[in-house]
């Protein structure tokens, strides 16, 4: 993809990696990025290559996945604008992408290369205090992750799974928040089979706790996610 540097970071972007900067010092951090427009389902970083380079999203939606020894793939944590993808690129130490990552729909990121960001974070040590804030949560989100695998049923992790996308991804309709996920995707997000995801969501839409429609889900009524049908 051919990538373009500009000066101005993209109208409406908020992103955590930016608090606490003024609008001269952006431009300076953005200028030493390009921008590169993805299509969905691209790849933007691999498991175990060397970590070269950060990226931002700008605008779509990315997610991280996991590879394992096997070949199958488990998806882990959906990503929406101003997240970062590539947090190893802050080390001093050069070193390898923990995670994969990729595009879900047709996304836009800033990108910088490892020598040129901790040039940034030399000059702005706030870039790196802010990167360590979003890393923080991310393994926040993990440890709710891991607990939620070895002490919650599947009932309680798929409902688990839905609401937090619904809370990243979702968009307030009417009814609900509506968001983009398959039943496949579901399964591996909550580490179950995509049978039982689909019992589930079935059972929940009886119970109108949820509601499928032209490809999306619609969560209608989170507590009733932990209602058994009888």
């Amino acid at each position: 993809m051919p990538a373009t540097g500009i000066a101005a970071l993209p109208a409406g972007l908020k992103s955590r990696l930016f608090e606490g900067f003024a609008q001269r010092d952006l431009a300076i951090i953005r200028a030493a990025a390009t921008e590169r427009r993805l299509l969905a389902n691209t790849v933007v970083t691999n498991q175990g290559t060397p970590a070269e380079h950060l990226f931002l999203l700008t605008s779509g939606r990315a997610r991280y996945f996991f590879i394992t020894e096997e070949g199958q793939k488990t998806l882990l944590l959906w990503l929406p604008e101003g997240e970062i993808i590539g947090g190893a690129t802050f080390l001093p130490k050069a070193s390898s992408y923990a995670l994969s990552s990729e595009t879900v729909k047709d996304s836009s990121v800033l990108v910088w290369g490892r020598a040129a960001l901790r040039n940034l974070t030399a000059q702005y040590p706030r870039l790196l205090e802010n990167a360590l804030l979003m890393a923080s949560d991310y393994l926040a989100w993990y440890l709710a992750d891991h607990v939620a695998l070895t002490c919650n049923t599947a009932r309680q992790r798929l409902a688990q799974v839905l609401m937090r996308l619904a809370g990243v991804i979702g968009q307030k309709v009417h009814g609900g928040v509506e968001f983009d996920a398959t039943n496949e995707e579901l399964a591996s997000a909550a580490n179950i089979t995509p049978f039982t995801a689909s019992r589930l969501i079935s059972e929940w839409q009886t119970n109108r706790a949820i509601a499928k429609r032209r490809g999306k889900i619609l969560l209608r009524s989170p507590e009733r996610l932990f209602l058994k049908v009888v």
